[in-house]
């Protein structure tokens, strides 16, 4: 009786414990479907919300860059506004100094023995340097440099660019050379050397030696500046690379409150025109060695002519240009002997003399002073003839 009981209450448990497994398992499945639906509706929702942030961020990228190309479309025409008023404004300058020199001539032609041209020199001096920045922003801000028919002489050439600078008596030419620039490269190289020279000015002592030598590199002509300045470190040196490559060019914005144009000027020139241009050398004053590179496509060697005797010639000074009658591998004439230099600049004591002697011997002196201003103004025409010529056509020869 005993052993049926146990066994009913034994089955009875044995049910019980079934149901309750049942129950248990539908309702961990109850659960486990609701869990489901509800990751599913989350992970739903999730896929909605991120795909609205992402909406949200192409829409911000789009307007950034809509936003971006707006600024930018408006620095450029500010620049491009910039630019054309600067180059009017240069342009205008240069017709004024134009217009000056030659009234600078008119007046020593008039009064050619008269001591008061020796002060005119001074101001024909400051003319070419006023012709020399006006350009210097006119290439700046896009203008041509203008066409020249005829090559010139690279001794020639640098004095041209000495001729334009203020402190132009420390410049000096180490040596004569006997080559030639192309026609199309005349103007550019010009004004290339004339702003390293007046940057080397300008970073040096009063006083201080400027010196100009030229060097033949394999199929390259350099003309090496050599000052005795403060130098540069390495970050000023990399800045001058990037400038004088012409890959950077700063907006005129850029180049501070006084506008620096020297580098930016001859980086675009030197990109333009196939040479370049090296600062990053040290010269033997422990200042700044520039060097101006010229590929052998840009110059030609002059023709030595022989040596006409000043009696003969009658005329102090002058040497007779014959006619090119040979021309080199690159279709250039082969010039002979050079004439008056471009920019001869006389020396110092030509331009005092008046001021501390005698009248019969200031008189003298005016006359010379007279004769150097010619030379002077004629080279300063032909500088800026080089250089600021007004543009015709195309700029090759």
């Amino acid at each position: 009786m005993i052993r049926d009981v146990l066994v009913w209450c034994l089955v009875a448990v044995t049910a019980i414990t079934l149901v309750a497994a049942v129950a248990l398992s539908r309702r961990n499945k109850a659960i486990a479907a609701k869990k489901a639906r509800s990751e599913a509706a989350l992970t739903q929702r999730l896929s909605e919300a991120d795909a609205q942030v992402a909406a949200l961020r192409a829409e911000l990228h789009q307007h950034r860059t809509e936003h971006a190309k707006t600024i930018q479309e408006a620095e450029e025409a500010a620049e491009d506004s910039t630019k054309a008023v600067l180059k009017g404004s240069a342009r205008f300058l240069q017709s004024l100094a134009a217009e000056q020199l030659a009234l600078l001539e008119e007046i020593q032609r008039k009064y050619g023995g008269h001591s008061v041209l020796g002060d005119l020199l001074e101001v024909s001096h400051a003319n070419a340097q006023m012709a020399r920045k006006a350009q210097g922003i006119a290439v700046m801000c896009g203008a041509p440099l203008g066409r020249r028919n005829r090559p010139a002489s690279v001794y020639d050439v640098v004095r041209s660019a000495q001729g334009q600078i203020r402190n132009f008596r420390r410049v000096e030419i180490m040596q004569q050379t006997g080559f030639a620039l192309k026609a199309s490269t005349v103007s550019p190289v010009a004004l290339a050397v004339a702003e390293l020279l007046d940057n080397a000015a300008s970073f040096s002592q009063t006083g201080s030696p400027i010196e100009v030598t030229f060097q033949r590199v394999q199929k390259n002509l350099c003309i090496v500046i050599d000052d005795a300045g403060v130098g540069m470190n390495d970050e000023e040196r990399q800045k001058a690379t990037d400038l004088l490559s012409g890959d950077y060019r700063p907006r005129l914005s850029q180049l501070g409150n006084q506008p620096k144009f020297g580098f930016p000027v001859i980086g675009l020139l030197a990109q333009q025109y196939g040479f370049r241009v090296d600062v990053t050398g040290v010269s033997r004053y422990g200042g700044v060695r520039a060097v101006v590179l010229l590929p052998e496509e840009l110059w030609t060697e002059e023709e030595a002519a022989p040596v006409v005797d000043a009696q003969e010639t009658g005329v102090r000074g002058t040497v007779g240009r014959p006619e090119p009658v040979t021309r080199t591998k690159h279709g250039l004439p082969r010039r002979g002997a050079r004439q008056v230099p471009i920019a001869s600049v006389p020396d110092h004591d030509e331009t005092t003399t008046s001021l501390t002697v005698p009248p019969a011997a200031a008189e003298e002196a005016g006359r010379a002073a007279g004769r150097s201003l010619g030379a002077f103004q004629r080279g300063t025409l032909s500088g800026r003839n080089l250089a600021g010529a007004p543009s015709e056509g195309s700029d090759e020869a």
